[in-house]
């Protein structure tokens, strides 16, 4: 048996969608189509990252038709070991400007271990706003040809905890796990239009997802480098089944599939990511339009 999927990251949209979304946006990335045995639903060749990877964004919001520098943030892999075993780690730091405060509050902390085939092992996000903080863990096993996640949100300042646990016969992939596996894969399969499905572990509970493909753009980023990028809609549907975009994401249309800008479409504003530094990638960023 084999299933097959068309997969991709996300994000989502007040001040708690605006820290999620910058959140979750930055994880975004294209999965490609492809066929994997059940037993291995979660293992992929890494052919596009290196330890020593590391990736600087700014954030800008906008209020009242004025953009502010809402913050920056970081995101990093490096080599590690889980439970004896070779892994890689990767961390993803959102930080928001004092300024930016005054309009929300974002300290986000993002973590995930997966193995040397990238399997799904580990995530933790740890999220600040204003009084409330919040842990959302992971842990991931594989048994009989299906994938599980256990899942706890607590609330460290009140005590309280919430636990799930799902399997599926599919991957459940985190939203770190996600952006690694789908790095490594072409996406010249996808059509404009096409819409993409996969479900995600949030800390809380299982999620499916969908993202459609809009097709190619020349985008200049913070640094003043225009890229040729590959664009992507994350939407909801209301109860009618009216679609209402929430995040488009332009990724760069080269081997290293880094997020170059992200605009995300708030019920309160609209907020804009831009790549502003990559250091360690492992191959030269041929996207660059000269």
């Amino acid at each position: 048996m084999k299933i097959k999927e068309k997969i991709i990251i996300v994000m989502n949209g007040a001040a708690d969608n605006l820290r999620r979304a910058f959140t979750i946006g930055f994880i975004l990335l294209l999965l490609g189509s492809i066929g994997l045995p059940v037993n291995a639903q979660c293992e992929a060749k890494n052919d596009a990252f290196q330890s020593g990877e590391h990736v600087m964004y700014d954030l800008y919001f906008n209020w009242k038709f004025v953009w502010v520098k809402a913050g920056i943030a970081s995101l990093t892999t490096n080599a590690t070991t889980y439970h004896s075993k070779p892994a890689f780690r990767i961390n993803l730091l959102a930080l928001g400007s004092k300024r930016a405060d005054f309009f929300f509050k974002m300290r986000d902390t993002l973590t995930c271990v997966m193995g040397e085939k990238l399997e799904p092992r580990y995530f933790r996000k740890g999220a600040e706003e204003g009084k409330r903080y919040t842990v959302d863990e992971a842990w991931f096993s594989y048994k009989d040809g299906l994938c599980f996640a256990n899942q706890k949100r607590s609330f460290p300042r009140t005590g309280e905890v919430y636990e799930d646990e799902t399997s599926d016969s599919r991957c459940i992939y985190d939203m770190l796990t996600i952006l690694a596996q789908a790095r490594s894969y072409d996406p010249a399969d996808y059509k404009v239009g096409d819409k993409i499905k996969f479900p995600m572990a949030t800390g809380r509970k299982v999620e499916e997802q969908t993202l459609i493909y809009r097709g190619k753009e020349n985008v200049k980023a913070e640094n003043g480098i225009t890229y040729r990028c590959l664009i992507f809609s994350l939407v909801e549907y209301d109860k009618k089944g009216k679609e209402k975009e929430v995040i488009t994401f332009f990724v760069s249309d080269d081997k290293n599939h880094l997020p170059v800008r992200l605009d995300l479409f708030l019920n309160f504003g609209s907020a804009k990511a831009f790549l502003n530094d990559v250091t360690g990638n492992r191959y030269p960023m041929t996207s660059i339009v000269k």
